[in-house]
């Protein structure tokens, strides 16, 4: 296995995906409440997101400029 498929077998919990997308971890769980936030997969209580779903969702709020529309 090579680096690329390890780092998209990643899982991290809340903390973790917070620090990978650069939000707090309040910010995260108020994005998932609302449905705005990175896709996420939930195992019992436990909440942990896939780097590759957070690093597309990053990608998929990219912006060139304040005035064009989400």
């Amino acid at each position: 296995m090579n680096a690329s498929n390890t780092q998209e077998a990643r899982r991290l919990r809340t903390d973790g995906a917070a620090l990978h997308v650069g939000l707090s971890v309040s910010t995260l769980e108020k994005l998932r409440l609302t449905g705005d936030g990175p896709e996420y997969i939930k195992l019992g209580r436990t909440v942990v997101y896939s780097t590759t779903d957070l690093d597309a969702w990053m990608e998929g709020n990219r912006r060139k400029s304040t005035s064009v529309a989400a």
